[in-house]
């Protein structure tokens, strides 16, 4: 017992260690050549509000914001001058929110953006909205972009965009705009005559090749180059650029908080350097993002959907600052799951702190994304499940190491057979089939439409610690029958598809696969073909 004392200090402290050692601050040597921003994205939803479902902040809500973002920027981008949002909808923004006025009252500058699509009617009432606001704005609003990436979306063809830039320009005094990928600028030069500024979106995360955060921004450096060349004459701007500090990696483009700052500070000093202005995208993470674009796509801001800064403009940077929560967390599961097989087994010590840690982080991947009521629904049987199964998994190896007989074991067909009655099996054997299962299903979503979706880790994590704790303890699953050889053979050879469609680059993807595999492996070594190459092996 005193040993057990023991080791539960010892891997608390370690939890501890691993928990704080990469959560130190980082980055504090990068550093911004302007104390400020110059402009971001400002979409005004906060949590619970979508543009989709009608639920508008309130003018009280869009002043606070303003008093947020005058801190750091000096100045926002709207995208459509009715509703004031990206989204093309008949409803009016908190019946037609003043924002170029809030904007003006906070001392902010405004590029005014006028929405386009294939709808004329539309069309005509964005456009009169937009000149109204202008003209009635004339040193708040400093210019008028007319048009977002129409041309990527195939909203009007190029001769109708220039009819309707052409119209508006000639009805404003300030510069006007049109803001689209770089790919439709190259495709479509004849554009750039009826604008003042030509403005680019650069968002390398998003391209079919992504690149790192260092290699974007000499990407941009050179596509920066290409457009003053292209455009002799003509102001270049950034429209949109950024990093998501959260979601699924692409390739070399990870995501961090981290990455984030950095990527903002060295581009504000790129921009400064190749004299363009710019434009960040954006003000705030937009939970309502999730439902199109992941994870990644609700956490582009530099504040998050609750208005909590995410980074200094200056000094070091903080992966997770609430780690310590998640430290302290695990290492109280650890103790616990210790406890629960009484402190009696040196060798369970081990296992029990790497399930609550593996607990902490499941909690840590999952607690701070709960975007809708879906995700809220799985947080709540997943998590609960994966503590169950943890205790189940120390339990049995406890009961393995005393010799003790274990329950009889449960296969899969009658784990399914019970859930086609309506009933769950609560037993150790039901819920590693039912997590492999899933596991397996998860897999080839991420194989066959996994652009938008993440490495499922956190909702694996527990099962992919017990499958090690099997081999540690000889405790193979018996019986073999089709239903576990089919999970685990499908979760096997999707594991390795995978691998080979993300690439060894993206690091979140090659921790999951690594974890998808280790989840098989049980079974797959011992299938019966396993079996008998292991034995011409030997």
């Amino acid at each position: 017992m005193k040993q057990g004392h023991f080791l539960s200090l010892l891997f608390a402290i370690v939890t501890i260690f691993m928990w704080a050692m990469p959560n130190q601050p980082q980055g504090a040597d990068v550093t911004m050549v302007s104390g400020k921003f110059n402009s971001v994205s400002y979409t005004p939803y906060r949590p619970g509000q979508t543009p989709f479902d009608k639920t508008f902040p309130s003018p009280a809500d869009i002043r606070a914001d303003f008093a947020l973002i005058k801190t750091q920027a000096d100045g926002i981008r709207t995208y459509a001058a009715i509703e004031g949002t990206v989204a093309q909808t008949n409803a009016r923004l908190a019946a037609h929110t003043d924002i170029a006025g809030l904007a003006k009252q906070a001392g902010l500058k405004v590029w005014l953006g006028i929405w386009l699509s294939s709808d004329p009617r539309l069309n005509q009432e964005e456009m009169a909205e937009g000149i109204r606001e202008a003209n009635e704005y004339p040193t708040t609003v400093t210019r008028v972009v007319v048009g977002n990436e129409v041309l990527l979306r195939r909203d009007l063809s190029v001769d109708d965009l220039i009819k309707d830039i052409d119209y508006v320009r000639a009805q404003v005094k300030q510069p006007v705009a049109y803001a689209d990928v770089t790919d439709f600028w190259n495709q479509f030069p004849q554009v750039a005559p009826h604008v003042d500024i030509v403005m680019i979106h650069v968002l390398p995360y998003w391209e079919n090749t992504p690149l790192s955060a260092d290699q974007a921004l000499d990407e941009m450096s050179a596509t920066i180059d290409h457009f003053q060349a292209l455009f002799p004459g003509k102001a270049i701007s950034i429209g949109e650029t950024g990093w998501p500090s959260a979601g699924r990696g692409r390739g070399a483009a990870q995501t961090s908080r981290v990455e984030e700052a950095m990527y903002l500070r060295r581009f504000v000093t790129l921009a400064a350097q190749k004299h363009v202005d710019y434009n960040l995208i954006e003000a705030f993470d937009q939970d309502w993002k999730y439902e199109d674009e992941g994870i990644a796509g609700a956490n582009w801001g530099i504040w998050t959907a609750d208005r909590t800064p995410k980074f200094p403009l200056a000094g070091g940077v903080v992966e997770n600052p609430a780690w310590p929560w998640y430290a302290a967390l695990a290492a109280v599961l650890g103790l616990v799951l210790y406890a629960s097989v009484g402190f009696r087994d040196a060798r369970l010590a081990l296992p029990a702190f790497a399930l609550g840690n593996g607990l902490a982080y499941a909690a840590s991947g999952t607690l701070p994304y709960l975007y809708d009521h879906w995700l809220w629904l799985d947080a709540l049987v997943n998590l609960p499940l994966q503590a169950l199964f943890a205790l189940l998994a120390l339990r049995r190896a406890d009961a393995l190491f005393a010799h003790r007989p274990l329950p009889p074991a449960v296969s899969g067909a009658e784990v399914l057979a019970a859930l086609r009655r309506g009933r769950l099996l609560w037993s150790y054997d039901s819920l590693w089939f039912l997590l492999l299962a899933a596991a397996a299903i998860d897999q080839a979503r991420l194989v066959f439409a996994g652009r938008y979706l993440d490495a499922p880790l956190a909702s694996f994590v527990i099962p992919a610690i017990a499958a090690v704790l099997r081999f540690h303890t000889k405790d193979m699953p018996k019986p073999l029958r089709w239903e576990e050889q089919f999970a685990a053979g499908a979760l096997a050879l999707l594991a390795l598809a995978d691998l080979v469609l993300e690439g060894l680059q993206n690091t979140e993807f090659v921790l999951w696969n690594i974890a998808a595999l280790i989840i098989a492996a049980p079974v797959v070594v011992n299938m019966p073909g396993c079996q008998r190459l292991i034995r011409w092996v030997k």
